[in-house]
C-alpha cells in the first residue's frame, strides 16, 4: 500500500455552484484539442494546393502536432500540478489560440509546420490540465460519474466531430478556417476559465520540477511517436524507424529507474502500481488503436469507394457520435455504478470488436446503410462503454497534487495508441494491398478498388484482435466492483478529502 501526501489547499470548495459550468468550459477545451488531431486532415489537399508543398512533406503538418503533443504531455501534467490548474489552463488556451492563428495565416509550408508544432506544445499543457480540473472539481461519486460521462464522450467522439467540421469548413469556406476555428472556441473557453474554473491555492514548500525525468520521458515519447510515424512512410526496416523505437525503449527504461530514486518524481510510480489504474490506461490505449482504424479506413472507404464528399463523410459518422454519447451517459450514470469497469469495459471492447468484424464484410458494392451504419453504431456503443469508465478509473483516488500527471497519463495513453495504430495498421493495410495486386493481374480500376477494400479488411481484422485482447485484459485486470469502489468511497467519504482546508493521505495500491 502506498500513500501519496498532498500539500494542496483549495481556496474554495470544489462543490461550488459553478462546477457544472466548469465542466462546460473544460469540455470545450478538450473538444478543441481532440478534434484538432483530425480537423486538419481534410484540409490538407487544399492547403497543399495553396502552399505548394510536396506529397512527401505533407505528413509533417500532422506529425509536427503529434510529436510535440505526445512528447510533452507528462511535462504538461506535472506543470499543472506545480504551477496551478487554472493558471496553466489559461496559458494553454491562449497559446493554442495564438498558434492556431499563426497557422491559419501561414504563407509558407515551414510556418504552417511550426504553428502545428506550437499547437502540440500548448495542447500538451492544456489537455492534462483540463482533466485535472475535472478530477479536482467533482469529488462526489455520482456527480463525478456524470462529468466523466460527458468528458469521455468528447474524448471518443472528438475525432469524428473533427472530420465533420473539417469537411464543412473546407468545402464552404477555406482550409485556413480549420485552424481559425480554434480561436473562436478558445475565446469562449478563456472567458469561462477566468470566471468559472476554481483556483486551488498551494501552501507549504513548492516541489521542484524533475528536470532529468522530464528530459528522459520527453525524449522517450518523442522517439516512440516519431518511430511509429516514420514506419508509415519508410517501413519497419528503416533505421529512422527501429532506431528511434529502440532509443525510446532505452530512455523509457532509464526514466523508470530514475523515478524510483528521484526526490520529486515527474511520475510517481505509485500511480501506476494500482491495478485498476494501470488497466484503465491500457484500455484507453487499446481503444485509441481501434478508433484510428475506424476514422482512417472508414473515411477512405466512404470517400473513395462510395464517393462521398467531405461533408457527407463527416455526416456519415454522426450516428456513431449519437450512439457514443448515449452509451456514455447510460454507462456512467447507470451501469458503471452498478457493475463497475470490470464488467463495462470488457463489454465495450466486445462491442467494438463486433463492429470491426462487421466492417470486414464490406465490399466494392456495399452501401452505407446498413453495411457501414450498423458497425458504426456498434463502435459508438463500445466507445461509450470503454472511455468514460476507463478515464474515471484512471484518475480515481489520486491525490490532488498528482491529478495533473494522472490526467496526462490518460492523454499519453491515447497518443501512444494513436501512433501505434497509425504505423501498424497502415503498414499492414499497404502490405495486404500489394499482395492482392500481385496476385490479380493485369491491374485495372476494378482490381485497384478491390485491393483497397481488401487492405481495409485486413486492418479491421487486426483491430478486432486488439479489442479482443483488450476485453480479456480488462476482465482480468480490473478489480471486482466492491474492491474497485472501496478506493473511491474511502476517498470521497474521508474528512480529509472533503475538507476545503486539508487533504492528507490517499491510499493507492492493490
Amino acid at each position: 500500500m502506498t500513500s501519496l501526501a498532498s500539500s494542496t489547499v483549495p481556496s474554495e470548495t470544489p462543490h461550488s455552484s459553478h462546477r457544472w459550468w466548469t465542466l462546460a468550459v473544460v469540455a470545450l477545451a478538450q473538444l478543441m484539442v481532440v478534434l484538432d488531431a483530425t480537423v486538419v486532415n481534410i484540409a490538407l489537399p487544399s492547403a497543399q494546393a495553396d502552399l505548394g508543398f510536396s506529397n512527401a512533406d505533407r505528413q509533417w503538418v500532422v506529425t509536427a502536432y503529434s510529436l510535440a503533443f505526445g512528447s510533452l504531455l507528462l511535462l504538461g501534467g506535472r506543470l499543472s500540478d506545480l504551477v496551478g490548474r487554472k493558471r496553466m489552463f489559461i496559458i494553454g488556451l491562449i497559446g493554442f489560440a495564438g498558434a492556431s492563428a499563426l497557422g491559419g495565416a501561414a504563407g509558407t509550408f515551414g510556418l504552417l509546420v511550426a504553428a502545428r508544432a506550437l499547437q502540440g506544445v500548448f495542447g500538451a499543457l492544456l489537455a492534462p490540465t483540463a482533466l485535472a480540473v475535472l478530477t479536482t472539481t467533482f469529488t462526489i461519486p455520482k456527480e463525478r460519474a456524470r462529468a466523466f460521462g460527458v468528458f469521455g464522450a468528447l474524448a471518443g467522439a472528438g475525432g469524428a466531430v473533427g472530420l465533420l467540421l473539417g469537411g464543412v469548413l473546407t468545402q464552404n469556406f477555406d482550409w485556413r478556417w480549420n485552424l481559425y476555428i480554434n480561436d473562436v472556441i478558445a475565446l469562449v473557453a478563456l472567458v469561462g476559465a477566468i470566471f468559472l474554473v476554481p483556483n486551488l491555492r498551494r501552501t507549504g514548500p513548492r516541489p521542484k520540477l524533475d528536470v532529468p525525468g522530464t528530459l528522459l520521458v520527453s525524449g522517450a515519447l518523442f522517439g516512440l511517436v516519431y518511430g511509429f510515424s516514420n514506419a508509415e512512410k519508410d517501413g519497419w526496416d528503416s533505421p529512422a524507424t527501429w532506431g528511434f523505437l529502440a532509443g525510446s525503449v532505452v530512455l523509457l527504461t532509464a526514466f523508470v529507474l530514475w523515478q524510483r530514486r528521484a526526490s520529486h518524481p515527474l511520475l510517481p510510480l505509485a500511480i501506476l502500481k494500482d491495478r485498476n489504474r494501470s488497466t484503465a490506461y491500457s484500455s484507453v490505449m487499446i481503444a485509441a488503436v481501434g478508433m484510428f482504424g475506424v476514422f482512417l479506413f472508414v473515411t477512405y472507404y466512404v470517400q473513395q469507394t462510395l464517393h462521398y464528399s467531405p461533408i457527407q463523410t463527416g455526416v456519415s459518422f454522426l450516428p456513431m457520435i449519437g450512439m457514443l454519447v448515449l452509451a456514455a451517459q447510460l454507462s456512467t450514470n447507470v451501469f458503471v455504478p452498478r457493475f463497475g469497469p470490470k464488467v463495462m469495459v470488457p463489454i465495450g471492447m466486445a462491442l467494438a470488436a463486433t463492429s470491426m468484424v462487421l466492417l470486414t464484410r464490406l465490399g466494392v458494392d456495399s452501401s452505407y446503410a446498413p453495411d457501414v451504419l450498423v458497425p458504426l453504431m456498434f463502435m459508438g456503443a463500445g466507445m461509450g462503454s470503454i472511455m468514460p469508465a476507463s478515464m474515471q478509473t484512471a484518475t480515481l483516488g489520486v491525490d490532488r497534487q498528482y491529478a495533473g500527471v494522472a490526467g496526462a497519463m490518460v492523454n499519453t495513453s491515447q497518443q501512444v495508441g494513436g501512433s501505434i495504430g497509425t504505423a501498424l495498421l497502415n503498414t499492414l493495410a499497404a502490405t495486404a494491398a500489394t499482395g492482392y495486386l500481385a496476385s490479380h493481374t493485369p491491374m485495372t480500376a476494378a482490381v485497384a478498388a478491390a485491393a483497397a477494400v481488401q487492405s481495409y479488411s485486413t486492418a479491421y481484422w487486426w483491430c478486432a484482435a486488439f479489442f479482443g485482447a483488450g476485453a480479456v485484459l480488462a476482465a482480468v485486470g480490473f478489480r471486482r466492483r466492491d474492491q474497485g469502489l472501496s478506493l473511491s468511497t474511502a476517498h470521497a467519504a474521508s474528512p480529509q478529502a472533503a475538507s476545503p482546508v486539508r487533504e492528507d493521505a490517499v491510499t493507492v495500491g492493490a
